[in-house]
């Protein structure tokens, strides 16, 4: 954790290529550029046979133009439909019918008249209709997956688009070239369709309450600037009036060499990588990017006040604009941020509010861009609490960092804090990947990107004081999230798209060239656990090892075989813990002390497990057991605080009510389980109420007398034997009995909760037989042909031929315990006037599995590549064992299931499919506004019955 010095060095590689590195960067990364501008970023991890692969561009939805907004986001969609070589069967044919699409859609811009419009569009379906028969949905996605890739996506934000894969390492050069072919050409097929996907998106946004504050607060920060003016997914007149030139232009404007990278980390070769990119990338001609005024805001002097209603629970936001990521203003701002909050710990919100229960919740975070960004502060005040009263008591906070009202110890623990998790965040080769081309797209150097600790160390005190005086003036934003009908909200209508064809087995000269090019396979490696970890016994205890190979950090877990089956109360009294302290600290003073010595604590309570766990430098671990041990053994009860913890807890109870997402999560486990659950089984308001808090903390003070196993992930074993005896104390109580839960019989019931939002959400569940691991293999494959991802059969009928969804899986999940049942879902989310016809689809997909061979193989070998090229490393190899021990198995089954795959054929899928699955009967869940719901769609599911938010949470 020391200081080092960061300089570039210039080197020439074996094959005559330039490329930089850093002195003293521990992950040896090599930068080079190539003569069309190109930046590739390379860095080895042999944690596995894979590459993690970005390739970041350098524009997003603040390069749109002010009048086609939402352009970057869904040019990054139709990035995945291919050229003129990917995606088609037949070129020649389709390219004229696009041309005359284009042409059409452009008429449809310029036209005013409302009923004009629609005639254009209906002739943009017509021809749509007869371009799909040439186009060939998702091959893109089926070249990619063919590789093995897993992790295939996007994302479109402020200055930026990334596209992402993960790849066995020996196909680097068949992924180098599907991803040339692609970033060569655009090709705006199946658009009409596509853009009704994009209209779902957007729905879905709506429903999103987080996001349309987000969207409120950066329009009021940046009232000139795109950061505020252009939303990622667009306007929404601009979705409905899209223009497929200005998309063209888009495209050859930015998607350049120069304005884009590649960024490469894992068990790779440096020159034999660069050589590959230049053969595929290299080739791409440098083009001058388009000028760009810089816009500048004008200082905010006054505050800016706003109010939004919506369904949820009321909250506050405060934002002060910062200058640009990497300045002096932003750091300091980040720094501030975490003396207010630093994830949870020991922040003057953390301990003043949150710890002290003024409020519900509060936090503190600062978010640096490539231009500008911004400081905010976000609460949720309590029930008898106004929002103005929140506001004051988060300014009263600011007012002690203006007067240096925190511990001197506080700014080198928070620099301590930003080095361990970087530490953390490079280990992994996606965690330096990201690093990497978040780098690139900032306009950073690897090197200032490196030497940022550095900075951030050289800050004192008074700095942070002078600054914090200087900042928080009346400048800011104010965000009021009242509780009330949003009337904002905007609906948009279907416009009447008809399916298109979806030539599944169909297949183009440039697929079938990816499919015939064989590459050496890489061998499937499977772990033999009982040599990976080591196992002793230690006052008579288990304790089990996996060494650390990457770096200074440790975990220790506590691993109790008690569960909430076991003790209702268990989850309650680890809760109240995190609110007590000792005769030794206040509770303020426990998080204190864990924060000074970089190590973090957590308690986790599932049925049939509690694992308590400390992470953090290796060399203070035996402080934070130390700690522990004294917070739980003399844990102080404080009936007063319990009290408070009470009202808390039962007005967080209320906001989860009010939340779509915890809501529809309700409604499924309800709908899946029934109302005899554990999901169910909380404890009632007036227990929690009549309870005394000794009856919590006695659990605490005698839970390390029960029988527990520990697991340690570190360097040193020899040395954790040593001291680990110190802190076992004799085992006094046995586990009691768990609590039976029945899994309740699936009637055909639809259970339906009413909830004011654009969208409706449906999902079916269904049990199945007992879980029989013999079927992972065929169930892996089911999901992958079938169910889910890009090239799946659901997601091509559902989204790419119909729209009627942005996002819509099926999924069978086997049970990770023997004799319980496994469960089938599927889900839709779609606008309420779709709802019959994706009911209807799914239906008929469901009645029978379509035999599609060419897809059947291309999901049995994506399977196979992905388990051959998978590795199981650091923590991941002790708890996967726990996991199969559920299952009667000792040993690394990924070995069974490679075989059942190998030796897999579609009549095998397909009796699985007829035996498991088409027998299976549904209950069905749907959420949204009941005014909207499609009475004539539901009763073809089954009987309906509305049930209460107080039904499916048991409160």
């Amino acid at each position: 954790m020391t200081d080092k010095t960061y300089s570039e060095t210039h080197h020439t590689d074996k094959n005559n290529y330039d490329y930089i590195t850093i002195t003293n960067d521990e992950n040896k990364v090599r930068i080079y550029t190539l003569k069309n501008g190109l930046s590739v970023f390379l860095a080895q991890n042999f944690d596995a046979p894979r590459i993690q692969t970005f390739i970041p561009v350098r524009t997003g939805s603040n390069n749109d133009p002010s009048d086609n907004t939402g352009l970057a986001h869904y040019l990054e969609h139709m990035m995945f439909k291919g050229t003129s070589k990917l995606g088609t069967h037949n070129w020649e044919k389709e390219k004229v019918l696009l041309e005359q699409i284009s042409d059409l859609y452009e008429q449809h811009k310029a036209e005013k008249n409302p009923e004009l419009k629609k005639e254009i569009y209906k002739k943009i379906d017509e021809i749509s209709q007869e371009a799909s028969q040439y186009a060939i949905a998702n091959e893109y996605d089926k070249a990619i997956s063919s590789l093995g890739a897993t992790g295939t996506n996007a994302h479109t934000w402020f200055d930026e688009t990334v596209y992402k894969n993960n790849i066995p390492n020996n196909e680097l050069e068949k992924w180098l070239k599907i991803e040339k072919e692609r970033f060569s050409e655009m090709v705006l097929r199946l658009f009409h369709t596509e853009l009704e996907s994009v209209y779902e998106e957007f729905n879905r946004a709506q429903d999103n309450d987080s996001r349309l504050v987000n969207y409120e607060l950066m329009d009021a920060l940046f009232p000139t600037h795109p950061n505020g003016q252009q939303t990622t997914l667009g306007d929404p007149e601009h979705l409905k009036n899209p223009s497929m030139k200005a998309i063209h232009k888009y495209f050859d404007e930015y998607y350049v060499p120069n304005n884009y990278a590649m960024v490469l980390v894992g068990d790779l070769d440096f020159e034999e990588t660069v050589v590959l990119i230049d053969k595929y990338f290299g080739t791409i001609p440098y083009r001058e990017l388009p000028k760009k005024d810089l816009i500048i805001e004008k200082p905010q002097t006054e505050v800016v006040e706003r109010t939004l209603k919506s369904p949820t629970t009321p909250r506050i936001q405060l934002a002060w604009r910062t200058d640009s990521y990497g300045t002096k203003e932003a750091m300091l701002a980040d720094i501030t941020a975490n003396i207010l909050s630093n994830r949870g710990e020991a922040g003057l919100l953390d301990l003043n509010i949150n710890q002290t229960q003024k409020m519900l919740w509060a936090q503190a975070y600062s978010l640096g861009l490539k231009q500008y960004g911004y400081f905010s502060v976000v609460a949720v005040p309590k029930e008898n609490q106004t929002l103005p009263e929140a506001k004051e008591m988060i300014l009263e906070q600011l007012e002690l960092l203006k007067k240096g009202d925190f511990p001197d110890w506080m700014l080198p623990a928070i620099i301590n804090d930003f080095k361990l998790q970087r530490l953390k965040g490079l280990e992994t080769a996606e965690g330096l990947a990201t690093n990497l081309y978040d780098t690139y797209i900032k306009g950073r150097t690897w090197k200032e990107e490196l030497s940022e600790m550095d900075e951030y160390a050289s800050f004192t005190k008074q700095d942070v004081i002078d600054f914090a005086n200087v900042f928080f003036k009346d400048n800011y934003v104010v965000i009021n999230k009242e509780k009330g009908i949003n009337d904002k909200l905007l609906r948009v209508d279907n416009p009447g798209i008809t399916p298109i064809k979806i030539n599944r087995e169909a297949q183009s000269e440039f697929l079938q060239e990816i499919l015939n090019d064989k590459t050496e396979d890489i061998q499937p490696e499977f772990i033999d656990y009982h040599k990976e970890i080591k196992t002793d016994l230690v006052r008579n205890k288990k304790l089990s090892f996996v060494k650390n190979k990457y770096n200074e950090l440790a975990q220790v877990h506590f691993i109790f075989p008690l569960g909430s089956d076991h003790d209702r109360d268990l989850g309650i009294s680890t809760q109240i813990l995190q609110y007590l302290g000792t005769d030794q600290f206040s509770p303020e003073d426990l998080k204190k002390e864990f924060f000074k010595i970089g190590v973090t604590n957590d308690f986790k309570t599932t049925s049939d497990q509690l694992t308590i766990s400390l992470s953090g430098l290796e060399s203070n671990l035996e402080k934070g057991i130390s700690l522990l041990q004294h917070w739980m053994s003399d844990v102080k009860p404080d009936q007063e605080i319990y009290n408070q913890f009470v009202e808390t807890l039962l007005e967080n109870r209320d906001a989860v009510k009010k939340d779509k997402n915890r809501i529809m999560t309700a409604l499924t486990t309800y709908t899946k389980l029934g109302k005899t659950s554990r999901f169910l089984d909380v404890i009632s308001k007036e227990k929690l109420e009549s309870a005394k808090v000794k009856e919590f903390t006695d659990r605490m003070k005698k839970l390390f007398s029960f029988p527990y196993q520990i697991f340690f992930y570190g360097k040193d074993f020899h040395g954790f034997k040593n001291y680990i005896p110190n802190y076992i104390v004799d085992e006094v109580f046995a586990i009691p009995e768990p609590k039976k839960y029945p899994e309740q019989e699936i009637t055909g019931t639809v259970y339906f909760t009413d909830y004011d939002m654009v969208q409706m959400e449906m999902s079916k569940v269904g049990k199945g037989q007992n879980v029989n691991p013999e079927n992972f293999g065929k169930i892996n494959v089911f999901n992958e042909y079938f169910g889910r991802g890009l090239s799946s059969i659901v997601f091509q009928e559902i989204r790419e031929s119909k729209s009627l969804a942005y996002s819509a899986y099926v999924s069978y999940a086997p049970n990770s315990e023997l004799t319980h049942p496994d469960y089938i879902t599927t889900y839709i989310g779609t606008q309420p006037d779709k709802l019959q016809i994706a009911v209807d689809t799914m239906t008929e997909l469901m009645s029978e599995l379509p035999e599609v061979p060419v897809q059947f193989e291309n999901a049995k070998n994506a399977a196979l590549k992905q388990i051959a090229s998978t590795r199981i490393t650091r923590t991941n190899i002790f708890f996967n064992t726990l996991r199969l021990k559920k299952l009667g198995i000792d040993y690394d089954f990924r070995k069974d299931i490679y075989r059942q795959i190998e030796n897999l054929q579609f009549h095998d899928l397909k009796e699985f499919y007829q035996t498991s699955i088409k027998p299976i009967h549904f209950n069905t869940a749907i959420i949204g506004k009941k005014e909207n719901l499609n009475m004539d769609a539901v009763n073809e599911m089954g009987s309906f019955r509305e049930v209460s938010k107080e039904e499916i949470f048991g409160y």
